[in-house]
């Protein structure tokens, strides 16, 4: 993983690596076939996803009429039955981006596995799924940029939220709450929180695959012996705590 980063970070022109990327004739050989199969269901689907959220309006002139006339009923039910159904849209995006984390880990064990020795030979022979890597990064800026400019996705959340607490309280059936129960919102709603959210899940998953011994195992055995032994305590202080606010700083450091 570390080298396929290097690899596609390099900067450098006369150390840069010598290979062509062929993304509009990309096709795959039987040995990238199973994975790209996989991954080319998912970004089927995103192109979806994508059209669903730019077409994404929001039920703020409804939410506005009910929050300004908080006794008229009429006007609650009109704004609850506007932002259920925009829930539902704002819950399989969310369901879609762990899709597209496990797709990215299939790719990355493709990328970084041990059929050929470095990662630029692994780029130039398995082209259909760096093609389909580079796809899956294009869609993951693309959704951000629309959901950045999109205020009423986090806005029709949030209502529904507190409506749904206040329907609790008062012991009121809330027609929708088994779609998305209260586990479900809070995972939603900090997925929404983040000015990028679509980048942070592709780069936590990042972090837990490099995490893996699997993952690191091919950094550590192209590093110079002198360096081994750190990279070694980088890598026990990350496996013993994953879940810590410093683990991905731990992993860069690992990676530079």
């Amino acid at each position: 993983m570390g080298n396929l980063l290097k690899v596609l970070t390099c900067t450098d022109l006369e150390q840069e690596p010598n290979f062509f990327l062929d993304f509009e004739n990309a096709q795959p050989t039987d040995a990238e076939r199973e994975v790209w199969e996989e991954v080319d269901v998912v970004l089927k689907d995103a192109r979806a996803i994508l059209d669903e959220l730019q077409a994404y309006k929001g039920a703020g002139q409804e939410i506005r009429e009910a929050i300004q006339n908080p006794n008229d009923e009429a006007l609650q039910e009109q704004a609850w039955a506007a932002v259920v159904p925009l829930v539902g849209k704002l819950k399989k995006f969310y369901e879609f981006s762990q899709r597209l984390e496990a797709a990215l880990h299939s790719l990355l064990r493709a990328l970084t596995g041990e059929t050929y020795e470095d990662p630029t030979t692994h780029l130039e022979r398995e082209q259909a799924l760096a093609k389909q890597f580079a796809e899956i990064l294009h869609f993951t800026l693309r959704f951000d940029e629309l959901k950045m400019t999109n205020p009423a996705i986090q806005n029709d959340f949030s209502y529904y939220r507190r409506t749904l607490n206040r329907m609790r309280i008062n012991n009121v059936p809330a027609e929708g709450e088994n779609e998305v129960n209260n586990e479900l919102a809070n995972r939603i709603s900090l997925f929404y929180a983040d000015a990028t959210p679509m980048l942070k899940t592709l780069s936590d998953g990042t972090t837990k695959f490099v995490s893996e011994m699997k993952g690191c195992i091919k950094v550590l055995r192209d590093q110079p012996p002198n360096s081994v032994e750190g990279l070694l305590n980088a890598l026990r202080y990350t496996t013993k705590h994953l879940n810590d606010e410093s683990t991905a700083k731990t992993i860069k450091s690992m990676l530079q």
